[in-house]
């Protein structure tokens, strides 16, 4: 055993496991690629303002949450808690909404990192499948990107949850709001860091989680009753295209979720088997996410799904993926000349599409089987001298014990034709 182990609130992703995470992340980004959005990636660290500017200064991912790197340099950097603001960045920087095919359309996996009290389902480094549609204001748009989170949901058997439906207003009506929300705020029995919160962004009061502030919150103005007409009718139009879809959804009037940028529609997909961290995914709409970060006017919206959570809400609901074996072939040598030659055929099977792998360092052909057995295979590749001298091996079936030979030269075609 190593004297080292994993970072309190990480943890190391292995096989068998592992393979279902690499399924979750192809069922998620999946629709996406069916729907135009293409695959971007950006560093995993970027300069601290970033995030203070875009995701807001009064967040406890900003106050709280956020690794800053030790500096080496004059640059303030910190690890990236969240991938809108970095991803927009990266649109930006590349000049994409310049080229004349808006929306640029755009997704992307990967580690994400907060400094955050570990506990199943809330980890110090977690990974996200995410995608963002940038420079567009559409009511379609939204909708397509909540029925593309909801279609990657469901392509992995999940049935156990919500999508929880808000709207937070836009530059018109949200003043109007603010201002009714921080005369209810200033009745309320808030502690100094709460208050202080509130008065850089009351609404973040609204997603408070503690028991305490939200019993006070039972009767506080609701953004839905300040909506201006053109809100009012951009969110029925986003309502009528998830219901013709067959998406359902509950309005929840309190989400606000814990980022500055969101605008107009506001989601999160939360599961009824992960207690108190049920939230598996979520997003919304930032149109004024751009000018924050020092670019033009581009209207965008887009969303994070939890791969960890994923995982997790799957095991809740009992679903276990039907997952191909990665190994489909598995050789057996008896003696060193055989496997000389199963290496050389091993490589070739490997280079003709096939996936195979050797038994190494076995010394009896009980424990060869026995890691053949283990390793899934379909077939199993068995030669000694006898078989080498005959120019062929032999070919078993590992789930029905028939064992066959094929000649050496007719082995990869042989194997081909079994759609391996």
């Amino acid at each position: 055993m190593s004297t080292f182990s994993a970072p309190k609130g990480t943890y190391d992703l292995l096989p068998p496991s592992s393979a279902t995470y690499l399924a979750i992340r192809e069922a998620l980004a999946g629709p996406l690629r069916r729907a135009g959005y293409g695959y971007i990636e950006t560093p995993v660290f970027e300069d601290t303002k970033l995030f203070s500017r875009g995701v807001g200064e009064s967040t406890d991912i900003v106050t709280k949450e956020m690794f800053s790197l030790t500096k080496r340099g004059s640059e303030d950097l910190a690890l990236r808690p969240e991938g809108t603001a970095s991803v927009l960045r990266a649109a930006l920087q590349a000049n994409l909404h310049k080229l004349g095919n808006l929306p640029v359309k755009l997704w992307y996996s990967g580690s994400f990192y907060r400094y955050e009290r570990p506990q199943k389902g809330r980890y110090r480094q977690f990974s996200q499948v995410g995608a963002e549609a940038v420079g567009a204001e559409d009511p379609a748009l939204d909708a397509e990107l909540i029925i593309l989170a909801d279609d990657g949901f469901r392509s992995l058997g999940l049935s156990r949850y919500t999508l929880l439906l808000n709207s937070l207003g836009d530059k018109q009506c949200r003043p109007v709001y603010r201002a009714a929300l921080v005369e209810f705020l200033a009745g309320l029995d808030l502690d100094e860091d709460t208050r202080r919160r509130a008065e850089i962004n009351p609404l973040r009061i609204l997603d408070d989680k503690r028991e305490s502030v939200q019993a006070q919150l039972t009767d506080a103005p609701m953004l839905r009753d300040y909506l201006c007409e053109e809100c009012k009718a951009y969110d029925e139009q986003v309502r009528g295209l998830l219901t013709a879809a067959g998406v359902a959804f509950t309005d929840d009037p309190k989400l606000v979720r814990g980022l500055d940028y969101y605008t107009r529609t506001t989601f999160e997909f939360v599961h009824n088997g992960l207690g108190a961290q049920s939230a598996i995914g979520g997003g919304g709409r930032y149109d004024g996410l751009s000018e924050m970060l020092g670019g033009p006017a581009l209207p965008s919206v887009g969303w994070g799904l939890g791969v960890d959570r994923t995982f997790l809400a799957m095991e809740a609901e009992g679903i276990v993926l039907d997952l191909p074996s990665a190994t489909a072939v598995y050789a057996v040598a008896l003696g060193e000349e055989a496997k000389n030659v199963l290496f050389a055929k091993t490589v070739e099977l490997r280079r003709a599409g096939v996936a195979t792998d050797l038994a190494f360092g076995v010394k009896s052909i009980k424990n060869a089987m026995k890691s053949a057995d283990r390793s899934g295979a379909r077939f199993a590749l068995i030669a000694g001298d006898r078989d080498l001298a005959a120019g062929v091996v032999q070919l078993k079936d590992m789930t029905t014990g028939e064992q066959v030979p094929v000649e050496l030269d007719a082995l990869v075609s042989t194997l081909k034709e079994k759609q391996l």
